[in-house]
């Protein structure tokens, strides 16, 4: 039987009418749009629908809305049957799989990651801090420029993307002489990333303390299925420690291909990714090609996806 494991994005995924037609066509998907403007107190279905994408991209505003419309295609999937045998997310996208896996409720979880995208905003004054992905260089390299350019401030791996694909993040001046340090070291590029804050480094470890005062007031149960999460790569499914792991989460790169090396090494070979765009798509087609990856962002692509999740499973 074939193993499924369920995927989700984290920020940067969103745009400008994301979610639209689960609320106009999945009545089970429009309630976590409703539940979500509830527990927030804004209209989360016009920011989705509306933006405009400036407030959209706001940290406190992307988070819960990308969790709201990741677990709109949850929902939309849900109805359809479709089982799973593990879940997983890209740094915010933990909080989605935890959702879909039952160990947290949908109202905690999008109170939860609107603070948090508020403590990450607030850890580092606006401007100081910055991030970048190195493209065409091997970890070992990236993490070499990084000691080499962090010895007059911070700059830390954020994300082990995949191959050829790493994310560094931490004081501007710092980021800007790695990147000049990556090119000599033979990079094909190096993106500077439009983010308000240098996310996953040290510089973010208030942001951790913040936030667990925050987890230790709701409940988080043992899921259904194994989550693999960012921060070990490993199956994890006692509550006690899925907390502990989302508090180092904020701090600690996210190893996601090491995640999806992981999840093929328990058997997995189809993945789903629920939610807005389709990177981890992308990553995961490079990172195991041995595996099926697929993604389901609007009611179309949730339909070519089931039809093809039926045919191999």
């Amino acid at each position: 039987m074939t193993r499924i494991a369920l995927v989700f994005p984290g920020q940067g995924s969103q745009y400008v009418g994301m979610g639209r037609d689960f609320w106009e066509q999945v009545p089970e998907a429009r309630k976590f749009f409703d539940m979500a403007g509830q527990a927030l107190g804004i209209d989360v279905a016009h920011l989705c629908f509306e933006g405009p994408q400036d407030t959209l991209t706001l940290t406190a505003n992307a988070q819960p809305a990308i969790l709201t419309v990741s677990m709109a295609a949850f929902a939309a999937c849900h109805r359809e049957e479709i089982r799973f045998d593990y879940v997983a997310g890209h740094s915010l996208g933990e909080y989605s799989a935890l959702v879909a896996a039952g160990s947290l409720r949908f109202e905690d979880a999008v109170r939860t990651v609107r603070r948090r995208g508020e403590f990450m905003q607030e850890a580092v004054a606006p401007g100081s801090g910055a991030m970048a992905a190195l493209l065409g260089l091997d970890p070992e390299t990236v993490l070499a420029v990084c000691e080499e350019a962090g010895r007059s401030g911070v700059v830390e791996v954020a994300n082990f993307n995949g191959p050829g694909q790493v994310v560094i993040a931490g004081e501007t001046e710092s980021v800007e002489c790695a990147i000049d340090l990556a090119g000599k070291r033979g990079a094909k590029r190096a993106v500077r990333l439009q983010v308000s804050a240098p996310f996953h480094c040290s510089l973010m470890r208030t942001a951790g303390e913040r936030l667990a005062g925050v987890l230790e007031t709701i409940s988080i149960v043992e899921p259904a299925v194994p989550l693999v999460n960012n921060v070990d790569a490993e199956p994890i499914t006692n509550g006690v420690e899925i907390v502990r792991s989302l508090v180092r989460q904020v701090s600690s790169p996210v190893r996601w291909e090491d995640v999806v090396r992981r999840l093929v090494k328990e058997g997995v070979s189809l993945f789903l990714e629920l939610g807005p765009g389709r990177v981890l798509t992308g990553l995961i087609k490079r990172i195991a090609k041995e595996a099926s990856a697929l993604h389901a962002e609007d009611v179309a692509s949730l339909h070519a996806a089931l039809k093809q999740v039926r045919a191999i499973a």
